[in-house]
């Protein structure tokens, strides 16, 4: 039997990775049922992190965990614990922000600058709390723009007024910041923490986590001027440089990261390193690859992009699923391409059933691969 892989990412607010790769595999094998499929869910650090490893990884245990979401309610979340390794023998703890202090989290509504990343933080206590050897976090769908000072909270850092009291949760809090108490802010784990993003802005300025992402998290002008003088407050405060990459990513959770200790990393690629994507394309004769919207940014570090230069490594054909693919989409890299919402006649009826039209997007490439 022939090895197709199917390695999409969430079709975000819409269907997990791991359920759309089924249902590609599922549409495809409807058409050719000789093949055998191989999946493995991908992710970038956003939406779907944990799902992904959960769903490549065998004796990976979810641990449920309840946490302060980003407006402040209780959010039911879990964390999960990868198996030992010679490089970390207690395990790893995956924990992603989406799942804990994520956008996804609100619904329609957004709380602007009060918005924070204290449960994000409060999963990674837990894992740490449960021992592991080295900690993997997904910093994408952010719904805050706190610079991090919501984990770093909940890890035991103090932000402080002039008057020596704790400032308020979210950005809004960071203009009264005038110190900081990184005394009881736990350790690291002995194996270190890797940050997965696929976002490389700073954390300041046009290009900065403010400016680029505060307008989808509900700040106007004058608060994304407001968050950005209160993320130069902390920057001054905190052993970290504001000018790194990746330090604006989750509304500057990633400088916060930064500053801890964590190492941040392209996260398409070190999630296909740590689900095995390269073994799997080895010996296949397509991967099928996909994500939501696929459009003139899709090419920085996202999944599909990724995908597909692996897949050209491995002399393997690349195909694209995706929810739409936008006028100014460069699909040279694959094969051929699929767009639900030209498959259901428009975006709302494929957002509305995914799971039917990915799996017909999945039929519809597996006929047209007898032609390449």
């Amino acid at each position: 039997m022939t090895p197709v892989v199917f390695a999409p990412d969430s079709f975000k607010g819409s269907i997990g990775a791991a359920d759309a790769a089924a249902a590609l595999a599922a549409g495809w094998a409807s058409v050719r049922p000789d093949d055998r499929a191989v999946l493995r869910p991908m992710a970038d650090g956003g939406e779907g992190t944990v799902d992904a490893f959960a769903a490549a990884i065998d004796g990976a245990v979810r641990v449920p965990v309840t946490v302060t979401g980003p407006d402040g309610a209780a959010a039911d979340a879990s964390w999960l614990r990868l198996p030992a390794t010679a490089d970390a023998p207690r395990g790893t703890g995956v924990v992603e922000l989406a799942s804990t202090s994520g956008i996804e989290l609100l619904g329609e509504r957004r709380v602007g600058e009060d918005a924070h990343t204290l449960g994000f933080g409060e999963a990674i206590a837990a894992a740490l709390d449960a021992g592991v050897s080295r900690l993997v976090l997904g910093i994408g769908s952010s719904a805050s723009t706190d610079g991090g000072t919501g984990l770093l909270t909940a890890l035991g850092a103090r932000f402080l007024d002039a008057s020596g009291s704790p400032i308020a949760r979210g950005a809004r809090g960071l203009a009264a910041l005038a110190a900081v108490d990184l005394s009881a802010l736990r350790a690291l784990p002995e194996g270190g923490v890797i940050v997965l993003s696929d976002v490389t802005h700073p954390l300041l300025g046009a290009r900065g986590a403010a400016a680029v992402f505060g307008p989808q998290k509900g700040l106007d002008a004058q608060a994304v001027a407001r968050a950005d003088a209160g993320l130069a407050r902390l920057a001054a405060l905190l052993p970290a440089d504001p000018a790194t990459e990746g330090a604006g990513a989750a509304g500057g959770t990633g400088f916060g990261l930064l500053a801890w200790g964590a190492r941040l990393v392209a996260g398409s690629s070190e999630v296909g390193e740590l689900v095995g994507l390269a073994e799997a394309l080895a010996g296949a004769s397509v991967v099928v690859t996909g994500e939501g919207s696929f459009d003139g940014q899709s090419a920085a570090g996202k999944v599909p992009t990724y995908v597909a230069a692996s897949a050209a490594t491995a002399g393997v054909a690349a195909l694209l699923v995706a929810g739409r693919i936008s006028e100014d989409a460069d699909v040279s890299a694959f094969a051929a391409c699929a767009s639900l919402s030209e498959l259901a006649g428009s975006g709302e009826a494929a957002m509305g059933d995914p799971a039917r039209w990915l799996h017909a997007a999945g039929a519809a490439l597996a006929r047209e691969i007898g032609g390449l």
